[in-house]
């Protein structure tokens, strides 16, 4: 029953350990960040040199989507 429990124990944290690795909550690519978009880098021709245009990192959907939400100053005319 021991040997059991200390196998499945130890199998649980080296999956639980193994999950962690390497990921700081951040992005791979700087132009997959909105914030980044407006940035030469992030546009053409600059990006397409290396392939990392965000619109090709992204998705056309979501790039289109946020772009229209930075090109907004957020204000709203509700009058």
């Amino acid at each position: 029953m021991g040997k059991k429990f200390r196998s499945i124990f130890l199998a649980s944290f080296l999956v639980l350990g193994v999950t962690g690795c390497n990921y700081d909550g951040g992005y791979r690519y700087p132009c997959q960040d909105p914030t980044n978009w407006e940035k030469a880098e992030c546009k053409p021709p600059i990006c397409e040199a290396n392939g990392a245009c965000p619109v090709d990192l992204v998705g056309e959907d979501i790039f289109n989507s946020g772009s229209e939400q930075t090109s907004e100053s957020g204000a709203t005319d509700n009058g």
